[in-house]
C-alpha cells in the first residue's frame, strides 16, 4: 500500500520539477533577461538655482522611451537607464560615478562627454570589460589600447578631408582657419598641411579664451581683408561670432564663413538670410529621410526647455548630439538583441573581476549596422570609430538653410545645387539691398547742387554719375548711400603696394561701388572688379588757345585756296576768248556802220578782243560794262558768266568775313611729340589719377620721356586736382593731359582753353566694385541695357550740351578750295559749249537766208563769211545793187532816232543840193527810169504809168502788176516797213514817197 501511495506523490514531484526545468529552459533559450540596464553619465551646466539638463541626457531619455513603447526591437525585454550627473571636468566623481553604475549591473556605459572625464571612464570600462559608448570627438592616438570604445562621432580624418574638399571646389586661394581650443589643429591637421600639397595659403588664427567676445579678432581679420574664414567651434559659439560679426559689417556678399560644426541648423539664422552672406557647413542628421523627420518633429514636441534668449540658438531643434546619443542607445539595443545565452552581473571596481561577456557584447556593437538619425551606422572594428559616412554640404540662402551638396568618405564632395538660370530678372539679388556708394567730386560727373535750402543726404549732388547711377537703381530696385571719398583721389598704388583713394575704399570694403570717372587700368583690375565700360574715350591734352596770328599784306587772298584763284583767272580769260569767237562767229552780232547811208556796205562788231575782256572783267567786279551781246550765243555766254560771278563773289564775301571774324589761332603744342620735345612750356597730370599710371607703366620712348621729366618736377608737374590743374593752365604756360571727355566738357565751357593734338590712348569709365562682388555682373547687365535704349547718350546729351562758347568761334574757319567750288567751273563750262551750239545753229540760219536772197550755193556764202568772221579789221559786205530805200511819213522819226544812237552820228548832216519839194520824177506818164543817180544815195529816178497799180509787200517790196510797163522793187527799211505794210495802193498819186527827214523831199504823181 505504502508503494503504491509513494508513486503517485512520485510522478506529481515530477511532473513540478519538469515544468519548472522547462521554464528556466524557455528564458535560456531566448538569451535575454526581462529587464537590462544602460547607464549614463552627463555633464549639467550652470543655469541659476535649477542646473540645465544637457541635450544628450534628454536624446538618452528620449530614446530609451522610444524603444520600451515600440517593442519592434526588444518585444520582451524592458530597457532601463541609471542617469548620474556630474561637473564639468570632475574626473574623479566621473570615476566614482561610473563605479556606482557598473555595481547596478549596466551592460553599457554612455558619456561623458569632455575628454578629462572621459577618459576616466574609460579606463574603468576597460578594466571591467564593459562597453563605453561616446557621441562627441575624442582624439584618438595612434597608440591607443581601449578595445571597449565606440564613437558614434564622425572621424576627424574624414571631417578633415571633407573641408578640403570644399575648399578646392570653392577655389580657394587663401583662407583663415580659426580654432576653438588646441583640438581642433588636430580636427584640421588634413586641412592644415594641404599648402604643402596644394596652392592654398592659410592663416591660422585661435579664438580668445574665456570669453565669447570676438570683436577684437574679427577687426583684426577685417583690417587684413580676410574675407574666406573656416571657424572650428562649437554652434553656441559660432552664434556668438555671427551676431559680432553683423554688428562688424562682416556679414556681406564678400565675406564666406565655413563652420566645422555638424549643428549649423541650430542656430537662429534669420537675420542674416538677406544680407547676402556666404555660408557653407556641414550636416549628418539625415532630414530626408521621412522617418527621421518624424522623429525630429516628435522630440521638438517633448522637448520643454527653451534654449536662452541671447544665445542665438533656435528652440526645439535636435542638435547633432542629441542625434548621435538616440543612435547609440539604438545600436547597444541591437546588438543585445544578437547576443543570446548573456547574463549581467554586478561588477565592483575595487575587485578587477570583469564581466565575462563584455568582450563578446563589444565585438556585437562594433559589427551592427543600423540606419539611424545620422544615416548608416558602422564601426571600425579596431578602433571603434564611426566610418563610412555621410555629410551634407548645406548653404545659407535666402530662403534659409539648403542642401546644397553630398560628401562621402568613398565618393567624396558632390556638389547637387541647381544654378540660377541667367534668364531670370536681374533684381533678384539687389532687390532691397542698401548700398554704399564712394565717389569724387568732379564736374559734370558728381557735382554738389546749389540750392538755397540745406540739402542732406544723397540729395547734395548731381551730375552724369548720379544720374546714371538712379537708373541703375531703378533697374535693380536697390537703395544707395552716397559718400565722398576721404582723401579725394581716385587710387593709385604707392611703392609699399598700398592703394589710396577709392580702390582703397573698395579693397577694404567700406564701400560696395564706386561710381565716378574712374578709369579701367590693368593694376586696378588685378585688387578690384571692373563693370563693362559706361563711357569710352582716351588721354589728350588741355591747353589755352594760343594768341592771334598778325595778319599779312596779302590777308585779303586767304578766303581761297590759290588754286581756285588760278581757276578764276583761267575761266575769265577761257570765257573773254569763246565771247569774241562767237561775236564775231553770229551774224546778229554785226551791226551798220553807217545808218544815214542805206548804201553802205560796211558793218561793225562791238565785241573785239579788248571789248570782250573788258566785258569779263566788269561782269567779275559786279560793275557790268557799255557791251550787251545781242545774239542768243553770246547772251547765253553773258548770262551764265554773270551767275559763275554771282557765286564766286558771294563765296569769297562770306569766307573773308568768317576770316576777318575769327582768329587764326597759332598754337605752339600740336601733338604729345610737341610736348616732349620742348622743356620751355611745362605739363602734368593729376596726382595719383589713372593718366599718371599711364605714363608711369608705359614702354613707349616719347611717353617715359615725358613722365621723366614730370616727377623730376612733381610739385609743379603734378596737380592735386582737375580744377587745380584748370586754374594753372589758364594762370601759366601749363599743359595738362587728361581724359579726352572731360577736355570736351570743360572746353565748351571755358573758352579760353582748347584741346591740343587727338587721342593717345583709348580707355574707358567703369563702376568698381570689390572683388569677386556678386554685384558686378548685375551692374554690367544694367549699363548694357540703357547703353542700347539710348538712355545713356541722353544723359551725356544733357551733361555736355549748353554750351557758352558758339560752335562755329571754336571752329577754325580754312579757305575754300575746289571741293566747295567745283561745281560752279562745270557749270560755267556747260554754259560755254551750249553758247558754241547755238551760234552754230545762228550762224547755218542766217547763211540759208543770205544764200537764197543773192542767189548763191551755201557752200560759197559759208566759206565768206568764215573768212571775214575771222578777221581782226572790219568786215566789208559787196552787195548787189541794192533796192531803193522807201521811208514813209510816220516813220522818219524813228529813223532819225536810230541816227542819234549810231556812235558817231550826234553831229551827222545831210549835204545835198536838192530843195525841198523838188519832183524826182521827170515824166510821170510812160517814161523811162533814169540810169543817173540825180545826187542822191540810194535813190533812183524811175516813170511809172499812172494807170497802173501795184500791192506793197509786208517784205517792203512795191510789186507792180503784170500789167504795167516795167516791174520796179524798192527796198524798204526793215525797222521801218510794219508801218506801211500791207497797205493796198490803187494809184501811185496816192503814194507819197519820203526821202529822209534830213531832204525833205517828196515825190508826187
Amino acid at each position: 500500500m505504502r508503494n503504491t501511495w509513494l508513486s503517485p506523490r512520485s510522478a506529481i514531484w515530477e511532473y513540478w520539477t519538469s515544468l519548472i526545468a522547462c521554464l528556466f529552459w524557455i528564458q535560456y533559450t531566448y538569451g535575454m533577461p526581462h529587464v537590462i540596464r544602460i547607464g549614463g553619465i552627463f555633464e549639467q551646466t550652470d543655469g541659476g538655482p535649477i542646473p540645465l539638463v544637457s541635450a544628450e541626457e534628454l536624446a538618452f531619455k528620449f530614446a530609451v522611451n522610444n524603444i520600451n513603447r515600440n517593442r519592434t526591437l526588444l518585444p520582451n525585454t524592458t530597457l532601463t537607464y541609471d542617469i548620474q550627473r556630474i561637473n564639468i571636468y570632475d574626473s574623479f566623481e566621473a570615476s566614482r560615478k561610473a563605479c556606482d553604475q557598473l555595481s547596478l549591473g549596466v551592460v553599457a556605459i554612455f558619456g561623458p562627454s569632455h575628454s578629462s572625464s572621459s577618459n576616466a571612464v574609460q579606463s574603468i570600462c576597460n578594466a571591467l570589460e564593459v562597453p563605453h559608448i561616446q557621441v562627441r570627438w575624442k582624439h584618438h592616438p595612434m597608440d591607443n589600447r581601449d578595445t571597449f570604445y565606440a564613437n558614434l562621432y564622425p572621424d576627424y580624418a574624414s571631417l578633415s578631408y571633407a573641408i578640403l574638399d570644399l575648399v578646392q571646389f570653392l577655389k580657394w586661394k587663401t583662407a583663415t582657419v580659426v580654432y576653438d581650443d588646441s583640438t581642433g589643429l588636430i580636427r584640421l591637421q588634413e586641412l592644415i598641411m594641404a599648402p604643402s600639397r596644394y596652392n592654398i595659403r592659410l592663416k591660422i588664427r585661435q579664438l580668445p579664451l574665456d570669453t565669447q567676445d570676438t570683436r577684437p579678432l574679427l577687426k583684426e581679420m577685417k583690417r587684413s581683408r580676410e574675407f574666406r574664414i573656416i571657424f572650428d567651434c562649437s554652434h553656441h559659439m559660432a552664434a556668438q561670432i555671427l551676431k559680432q560679426a553683423q554688428t562688424m559689417g562682416m556679414m556681406t556678399e564678400y565675406y564666406h564663413y565655413i563652420f566645422t560644426t555638424l549643428d549649423l541648423m541650430a542656430i537662429n539664422l534669420e537675420p542674416y538670410r538677406f544680407c547676402g552672406v556666404n555660408m557653407t557647413g556641414f550636416r549628418i542628421l539625415n532630414v530626408d529621410n521621412p522617418q527621421v523627420s518624424s522623429i525630429v518633429e516628435k522630440w521638438s514636441m517633448e522637448r520643454q526647455i527653451p534654449p536662452k534668449p541671447d544665445s542665438g540658438l533656435l528652440e526645439g531643434v535636435m542638435t547633432t548630439d542629441a542625434a548621435l546619443t538616440y543612435d547609440a542607445v539604438h545600436i547597444v539595443s541591437v546588438s543585445y538583441q544578437h547576443a543570446p545565452q548573456m547574463t549581467v552581473n554586478s561588477l565592483q571596481c575595487h575587485r578587477h573581476k570583469p564581466w565575462r561577456f563584455g568582450g563578446r557584447f563589444m565585438s556585437f556593437i562594433k559589427e551592427s549596422h543600423w540606419d539611424g538619425l545620422t544615416g548608416r551606422l558602422s564601426f571600425n572594428k579596431t578602433t571603434g570609430l564611426r566610418t563610412d559616412f555621410d555629410l551634407d554640404i548645406i548653404s545659407l540662402k535666402e530662403d534659409g538653410l539648403e542642401k546644397v551638396g553630398k560628401w562621402s568618405a568613398s565618393g567624396g564632395l558632390n556638389i547637387t545645387e541647381v544654378p540660377k538660370r541667367k534668364g531670370m530678372n536681374i533684381t533678384d539679388s539687389l532687390a532691397n539691398r542698401s548700398l554704399v556708394i564712394t565717389t569724387i567730386l568732379e564736374e559734370p560727373y558728381v557735382m554738389l547742387k546749389k540750392s538755397d535750402k540745406a540739402l542732406v543726404g544723397n540729395d547734395r549732388f548731381e551730375g552724369f554719375c548720379i544720374d546714371l547711377l538712379k537708373e541703375l537703381a531703378n533697374i535693380l530696385g536697390f537703395t544707395y548711400e552716397i559718400r565722398l571719398v576721404p582723401d579725394g583721389r581716385y587710387g593709385s598704388q604707392d611703392e609699399k603696394g598700398q592703394w589710396n583713394g577709392m580702390i582703397r575704399e573698395l579693397i577694404e570694403h567700406r564701400a560696395d561701388l564706386a561710381v565716378a570717372p574712374l578709369t579701367i587700368t590693368y593694376m586696378r583690375e588685378k585688387v578690384i572688379d571692373f563693370s563693362k565700360p559706361f563711357m569710352s574715350m582716351g588721354i589728350s591734352i588741355l591747353y589755352r588757345k594760343p594768341n592771334t596770328t598778325n595778319s599779312g599784306f596779302f590777308s585779303f587772298l586767304n578766303p581761297m585756296t590759290p588754286d581756285i584763284w588760278v581757276y578764276i583767272l583761267l575761266a575769265y580769260l577761257g570765257v573773254s576768248c569763246v565771247l569774241f569767237v562767237i561775236a564775231r562767229f553770229s551774224p546778229y552780232e554785226w551791226y551798220d556802220a553807217h545808218p544815214c547811208n542805206p548804201g553802205s556796205d560796211v558793218v561793225e562788231n562791238n565785241f573785239t578782243l579788248l571789248n570782250s575782256f573788258w566785258f569779263g572783267v566788269g561782269s567779275l567786279m559786279q560793275q557790268g560794262s557799255e557791251l550787251m551781246p545781242k545774239a542768243l550765243s553770246t547772251r547765253i555766254i553773258g548770262g551764265i558768266w554773270w551767275f559763275f560771278t554771282l557765286i564766286i563773289i558771294s563765296s569769297y564775301t562770306a569766307n573773308l568775313a568768317a576770316f576777318l571774324t575769327v582768329e587764326r589761332m597759332d598754337s605752339p603744342l600740336d601733338s604729345a611729340d610737341d610736348i616732349a620735345k620742348q622743356t620751355k612750356i611745362e605739363y602734368g597730370v593729376v596726382k595719383d589719377g589713372a593718366t599718371m599710371t599711364f605714363f608711369r607703366k608705359s614702354k613707349v620712348s616719347t611717353f617715359e620721356k615725358m613722365w621723366a621729366f614730370m616727377s623730376s618736377k612733381p610739385s609743379t608737374s603734378l596737380v592735386k586736382s582737375i580744377e587745380d590743374g584748370i586754374q594753372r593752365v589758364l594762370k601759366s604756360d601749363y599743359a595738362l593731359i587728361m581724359e579726352s571727355s572731360t577736355i570736351d566738357y570743360i572746353t565748351r565751357r571755358n573758352c579760353n582753353l582748347t584741346q591740343v593734338g587727338g587721342l593717345i590712348d583709348s580707355k574707358g569709365y567703369g563702376i568698381g566694385t570689390p572683388l569677386g562682388s556678386p554685384y558686378r555682373d548685375k551692374i554690367t547687365i544694367a549699363i548694357l541695357s540703357i547703353l542700347e535704349d539710348g538712355r545713356l547718350h541722353m544723359l551725356k546729351e544733357k551733361w555736355w550740351s549748353g554750351s557758352s562758347c558758339l560752335d562755329e568761334e571754336r571752329r577754325e574757319t580754312g579757305p575754300m578750295g575746289i571741293q566747295n567750288l567745283g561745281g560752279i567751273f562745270i557749270v560755267l563750262a556747260s554754259g560755254l559749249v551750249l553758247s558754241v551750239f547755238v551760234a552754230i545753229a545762228e550762224f547755218i540760219y542766217k547763211l540759208r537766208k543770205t544764200a537764197e536772197r543773192e542767189q548763191r550755193s551755201l557752200c560759197s556764202a559759208m566759206v565768206d563769211e568764215i573768212r571775214l568772221s575771222f578777221t581782226c579789221e572790219r568786215r566789208v559786205k559787196h552787195k548787189p545793187q541794192p533796192p531803193v530805200m522807201v521811208k514813209t511819213d510816220a516813220v522818219i522819226n524813228m529813223h532819225a532816232y536810230n541816227d542819234r544812237r549810231l556812235p558817231g552820228k550826234d553831229n551827222m548832216s545831210c549835204s545835198t543840193g536838192m530843195t525841198p519839194g523838188k519832183n524826182l520824177l521827170s515824166n510821170v506818164s510812160g517814161a523811162v527810169p533814169e540810169t543817173r543817180d540825180n545826187g542822191i544815195d540810194g535813190i533812183t529816178r524811175f516813170t511809172i504809168n499812172h494807170s497802173d497799180f501795184g500791192t506793197l509787200t509786208k517784205h517792203g517790196q512795191l510789186k507792180m502788176a503784170a500789167s504795167a510797163t516795167q516791174n520796179y522793187n524798192i527796198q524798204f527799211l526793215p525797222t521801218l516797213f510794219p508801218v506801211v505794210s500791207h497797205k493796198r495802193l490803187n494809184s501811185l498819186r496816192h503814194l507819197k514817197i519820203m526821202l529822209p527827214q534830213c531832204y525833205q523831199h517828196v515825190v508826187e504823181a
